[in-house]
């Protein structure tokens, strides 16, 4: 009997442990993350991790290395609230893993959803982000239960309420001349609909848009809470909205400023006619040709644009590890291969063949 007593105790001891080591991970810590981040992603908290990890404070460097345990793992019965709570969120919130190459817009484009959205459900502050982070992209600690009826009169009456708000909302239509510093991420957000909805609505092929040109901004067929359909099969086909010769100004401007500086001398930190810099040359350029942007140095630029695939006339050529590391140069794609730009030789157009520039090119961006 003794001897029995010993087998199941070391067996519940084994047990115990692979549950520990089951539950239990490490995370090397990238550019950009916080402890905040970080306990957010592995269902815990700041004050766990840095008790698991013998921090005295919320300082993390860089591929240092991290214990995460994710709580909502814990048998605890002193737990087994807050392991519901998490299921529950993430039952009903759906995330998205950050790849190279995507940007905020691009993930709330192919989400159907909303930049101000994504950043509202993120708690994020900029449109920083880096490869790795975990987005949610449906708004997260919705239960699902919350969608059922209200059994209460009261309830009942509060819903019809904000139903009504919501109807008038949707039924409600006009159009938004479009001004310089706009982007349809945040057109979209002021008007409560996502930058999908406003591109479908607009047959819009692309974010570009131009001071000036107008677009649809509230669908009238968008159905409401009240679940009837009538309005949606009543409307007519969302019709496109002419933005005249807008785009063409946009870029005829943008070319007749950039090539009417040719010739002009190289000035490190120079922004005026007397001698540009690469940056300052982007910063003149647009800002003549009506698109209203600060001066920042070239990766300042970069982390205030996002990637694109087919550059059009006044998008940006980046290019890195020119004379230092990372991204380091930029110029203005202004058509046929070619972009327009100040580096040491002073302002000149250059061919994207050419054999230097070829080698250091990064990528093609737009301003958001």
């Amino acid at each position: 009997m003794k001897k029995k007593v010993t087998v199941l105790a070391t067996t519940a001891i084994l047990s115990t442990t692979f549950a520990a080591n089951a539950s239990a991970s490490t995370y090397v810590v990238k550019k950009g993350d916080t402890l905040g981040q970080i306990a957010k992603t592995y269902n815990t908290t700041v004050n766990e991790l840095k008790s698991i990890n013998n921090l005295s404070s919320d300082l993390i460097l860089i591929n240092q290395k991290l214990t995460i345990v994710d709580s909502s793992k814990s048998t605890s019965s002193n737990t087994t609230t807050k392991s519901q709570a998490s299921t529950e969120t993430s039952s009903t919130a759906k995330t998205y893993k950050v790849v190279s190459g995507d940007s905020l817009i691009k993930i709330a484009n192919k989400h159907s959803i909303s930049l101000g959205e994504l950043q509202q459900w993120n708690n994020l502050t900029s449109t920083l982000i880096y490869p790795g982070d975990v987005l949610y992209v449906s708004k997260p600690g919705t239960a699902s239960s919350n969608t059922s009826a209200p059994s209460s009169s009261g309830n009942s009456s509060s819903t019809s309420s904000n139903t009504a708000v919501n109807e008038n909302t949707a039924t409600s239509t006009g159009t938004y001349t479009i001004k310089s510093g706009d982007t349809l991420s945040k057109i979209a957000s002021t008007y409560k609909m996502s930058v999908s909805e406003l591109k479908q609505l607009n047959n819009l092929k692309s974010d570009l848009i131009f001071p000036g040109q107008k677009l649809k901004v509230t669908a009238s067929e968008k159905v409401t809470n009240t679940g009837n359909t009538n309005s949606s099969s009543s409307s007519s086909t969302p019709t496109f909205i002419s933005t005249g010769n807008s785009g063409e100004s946009y870029a005829s401007k943008v070319v007749s400023a950039s090539k009417s500086l040719i010739g002009l001398p190289y000035v490190w930190g120079g922004s005026t006619t007397d001698g540009f810099d690469c940056s300052g040359f982007v910063y003149y350029v647009l800002n003549q040709s009506g698109k209203s942007i600060a001066r920042y140095s070239a990766e300042g630029y970069y982390d205030r644009s996002y990637y694109i695939d087919v550059p059009s006339i006044g998008d940006i050529v980046y290019f890195k590890n020119t004379y230092k590391q990372g991204i380091s140069h930029l110029g203005i794609y202004i058509g046929n291969n070619e972009f327009i730009h100040a580096d040491s030789s002073g302002v000149r157009v250059t061919s994207l063949d050419n054999a230097y520039y070829k080698e250091h090119f990064d990528s093609f961006k737009r301003f958001y």
